[in-house]
């Protein structure tokens, strides 16, 4: 019996584009090319250790103590990335928008928030944030409220807003909605985040603080236990950065600034330190070895 032959007008099956990406990267690697576009952190010593930056398809996990930065080190990233011209997004439960353009005006302006909001800017204060301003207007990032939304929340707005390379999201335990206990619920909230991660094809940056407070410890530096979601989140993660600024447990001057941005889990590459510096007055971070 002779095998069935292909009509002329018939046509082969549309591929997956992730399947295509894959296959190009075979010839790429091959030739020593760098694999894919990866998405900047903006720091260049985060970018170089994660081999290029962030890589679309992965969750990242950004963890920490109370009051150590990650909100300001995440918008900062989204501030950096927009400016290199990446399409990101800033999913907050904690801040109205206003909030977080205020943040972002301190921090690209160089000036303090309590000055922004009490006005009275001397001069070089108010060219600062003016030019900071018309960076914003140019570029503006997306923004998005999500109290009372869940993941679902996440979901419909990627959903509308296809092509976002980086997906912040603050904190993941405002995706908590009350209906299980909050670690099962933020366990569930990081495998749908992982899940959502590869079908956008984004980056999603999920910022999350520490099941209890550290300052007992001898070392109060984030591990890996030390995140929530029963396991979760350290299982589906694909990166995850731990956040430490020693000055918030022992303050002294000579400390003054000093942070520690670990990469506590690299699925992809290698771990370790990236020393940023943390101007507290403007809740801005600068990479210590490249500052701008």
């Amino acid at each position: 019996m002779t095998p069935s032959r292909r009509s002329p007008e018939s046509k082969e099956p549309e591929k997956d584009p992730r399947a295509a990406e894959a296959e190009a990267l075979v010839p790429t690697a091959l030739a020593g090319q760098a694999s894919g576009t990866p998405v900047t952190t903006g720091f260049p010593s985060l970018d170089s250790l994660l081999g290029g930056g962030l890589r679309r398809g992965d969750l990242v996990v950004l963890a920490g103590d109370v009051a150590v930065g990650k909100s300001a080190l995440a918008l900062a990233m989204l501030l950096r990335s927009t400016a290199a011209g990446q399409l990101a997004a800033y999913l907050t439960g904690e801040m109205a928008a206003a909030r977080v353009m205020e943040r972002a005006l301190a921090i690209e302006g160089r000036v303090r928030v309590d000055d922004l909001r009490r006005g009275g800017l001397d001069d070089v204060a108010h060219s600062g944030v003016a030019a900071a301003a018309l960076t914003l207007r140019r570029r503006p990032p997306l923004l998005e409220d999500l109290r009372d939304t869940g993941v679902e929340g996440v979901s419909d707005f990627l959903a509308q807003n296809l092509g976002i390379d980086l997906t912040i999201v603050d904190p993941i335990q405002a995706l908590v909605r009350g209906n299980s206990p909050v670690e099962e619920e933020v366990a569930d909230a990081a495998r749908r985040l992982k899940e959502l991660a590869l079908r956008r094809n984004t980056v999603i940056l999920a910022l999350s603080g520490l099941r209890e407070h550290v300052s007992g410890r001898p070392d109060q530096r984030p591990s890996l236990r030390d995140l929530g979601g029963l396991g979760a989140l350290r299982h589906h993660a694909d990166v995850v950065l731990g956040l430490y600024r020693e000055e918030l447990y022992a303050p002294s001057p000579h400390i003054e600034g000093a942070t520690e941005l670990a990469v506590l889990k690299n699925r992809s590459g290698p771990t370790g330190l990236v020393d940023l510096y943390f101007y507290k007055q403007w809740l801005r971070f600068e990479d210590m070895v490249e500052p701008k």
